[in-house]
């Protein structure tokens, strides 16, 4: 049966009235305040409630306390048993849940509880849906400017370890043994030999394999191959055992990692290909098959985030830097996937930014045309070096043609045109380029009529923009995208974004943008303290204004006034109705 309490019922008496001024204020004042004031009546509700039946059974947990929790324990990286204990003991966690009852039904949470509705808003995918209705909330809120905004990626680790090849492949025997043993005993017992249950399955921390030296790294490597090769020869005839899922994962490790020849004949070979050729998407552990490999940063997976930002000489405290999009992918993806999806969610939000300072990663010309398209303009290097001191950004072009203009030593092409395929053409005389003291390192090329600049549209672009790049107005905007940096630190250091308890490209993609909520909410939490603050002294500096003498005038004023209201409209409620 639903249990939801509406908190949009004034109380009578303030049951927080207990905690005297002081503490309230400082309640009022932390993320507590804030949580209660903006974000619990924003809480997905009604789409968990539908997984409980109206009227029928025993009470859920309040709904607007359960899933609050889900976000409280990101945002303070708790663990379930923590979470379990600070719900019913910490006072501002009751006052940003709204809990005022001090029954044991209200103010606790068994672990299999949190779990259950964990899961509801994993299998929902309520954690986007929550972090974008919070975000659009708090953006509203305290009137936060999201036309610049900046992007970058940063690499986080799930709850596994980082295994090398011999474990990679240990494990994952291991792993598909210790299931066929509990799940089809007499067929492990029967097909399993002696020699392998007992190599793979020693009591002692990784078995054999706990110590191999350098030296015999190679001969062990080729015979856990041979082994792995065996398993999926011996089973994948059989129904039952070939639907395991750790017998997938055999399957995996050895397209992955091994090449299998002479597989017609009855001596079959594996060789275990160099670690040169093995791809980034391969499997990197058995407990964790979505994580991948990033040759920069190592095993994992990492997280695209947009953020907005307002320079220093515009900055306000009470106006925070709020991420606006988080998005959780596979380590080995590329930052250039990443730029126009982007663009794209936050423009369905409405939270998309007109400006969007990235680097080089994002910054393909193929990206900056396709944003330019959806309203953007992406402020970016161009990837990559000059190939030599001179090149085509050296040189200048009209405005209206993009034909050249002028080389970099002053000449003007005796002629330009465009051929069929869109390409520009420049043809300079001999003589103006016989002489010249960058002619090994001119892009122009000799031919039979003279010297010919040729170039396309795309090359031109990247020209224009590398000319644009060394000009200070790019310096002055470009020089903001460094500040995400600091965010993605900020995430992971408060939070706890950077190694999580999770496994699994779901549960870490939960976590992540919970925690990226979490971000959020301690951002404007923090501005909307010095709002207060800022109100607070204004009224005092106000009041210092008037006199000693005058302050029971002014005050008297007030009241007599106010009273003088509640007496007409007294009088005039009370009136009867005259129809016209």
């Amino acid at each position: 049966m639903q249990y939801i309490k509406d908190h949009k019922i004034c109380y009578i008496f303030d049951p927080w009235d207990y905690l005297g001024p002081k503490r309230r204020n400082l309640l009022e004042q932390s993320w507590a305040g804030l949580f209660r004031k903006y974000l619990l009546e924003e809480l997905p509700v009604d789409k968990v409630a539908k997984h409980f039946h109206s009227s029928m059974g025993r009470p859920t947990k309040e709904l607007y306390t359960a899933i609050g929790t889900l976000v409280l324990q990101q945002l303070h990286d708790l663990s379930d048993s923590e979470v379990v204990s600070t719900l019913a003991f910490d006072t501002r966690w009751h006052y940003a849940l709204d809990i005022t009852k001090e029954s044991d039904e209200d103010k606790t949470m068994a672990e299999r509880t949190l779990r259950e509705y964990r899961k509801i808003v994993i299998d929902e995918k309520l954690d986007g849906y929550l972090f974008g209705t919070s975000t659009d909330k708090l953006i509203n809120a305290f009137e936060v400017d999201v036309s610049r905004q900046r992007m970058d990626s940063s690499h986080i680790c799930s709850n596994m370890h980082c295994l090398g090849r011999i474990s990679l492949f240990v494990n994952t025997i291991k792993k598909f043994l210790m299931n066929l043993k509990r799940r089809h005993r007499d067929i492990f017992d029967t097909e399993i030999s002696k020699e392998i249950a007992s190599r793979y399955l020693k009591k002692e921390e990784n078995g054999c394999f706990a110590q191999v030296k350098p030296s015999k790294a190679k001969k062990t490597l080729k015979m856990v191959s041979e082994d792995l090769l065996l398993l999926i020869e011996r089973f994948k005839s059989h129904q039952e055992v070939s639907r395991l899922n750790s017998f997938h994962l055999l399957k995996r490790v050895l397209a992955d990692q091994c090449t299998v020849s002479n597989q017609e004949e009855e001596d079959q070979k594996v060789k275990v290909k160099p670690s040169k050729e093995v791809a980034s998407d391969s499997l990197q552990n058995p407990s964790d098959p979505d994580a991948t490999y990033d040759g920069h940063k190592g095993q994992g997976y990492q997280v695209q985030i947009m953020e907005t930002f307002i320079p220093d000489d515009e900055r306000d405290e009470t106006k925070p830097n709020l991420i606006t999009y988080v998005e959780v992918e596979p380590a080995h993806k590329s930052d250039t996937e990443a730029l126009i999806p982007a663009i794209k969610k936050t423009q369905r939000c409405s939270c998309a930014p007109k400006e969007l300072e990235a680097d080089a990663l994002y910054g393909s010309d193929e990206n900056i045309q396709a944003a330019e398209e959806l309203g953007v303009k992406v402020n970016a290097p161009v990837m990559g070096k000059k190939t030599s001191d001179l090149g085509l950004a050296d040189f200048s072009f009209h405005k209206n043609t993009n034909q050249v203009k002028r080389c970099p030593k002053g000449q003007k092409p005796e002629k330009s045109w465009t051929t069929k395929k869109g390409q520009f053409v420049s043809l300079f005389l001999p003589a103006h380029c016989q002489d010249c003291s960058h002619k090994n390192q001119c892009p122009v090329q000799e031919g039979k009529a003279g010297n010919y600049l040729r170039y396309s549209v795309k090359q031109l672009r990247l020209a224009k923009r590398r000319i644009y790049e060394n000009t200070q107005e790019f310096q002055d905007k470009y020089r903001w995208r460094a500040g995400i940096e600091g965010t993605n630190s900020y995430l992971k250091s408060a939070t706890g974004a950077g190694h999580l308890r999770v496994r699994g490209l779901s549960a870490v993609t939960y976590c992540v943008t919970l925690k990226a909520l979490a971000l959020n909410i301690l951002r404007a939490s923090s501005a909307r303290k010095a709002k207060i603050l800022a109100k607070n002294s204004l009224d005092k500096e106000i009041l210092d204004r008037i006199p000693d003498r005058s302050r029971g005038q002014v005050l008297s004023f007030f009241f007599f006034t106010l009273r003088g209201c509640f007496i007409f409209f007294a009088r005039h409620i009370n009136r009867p109705f005259d129809p016209i």
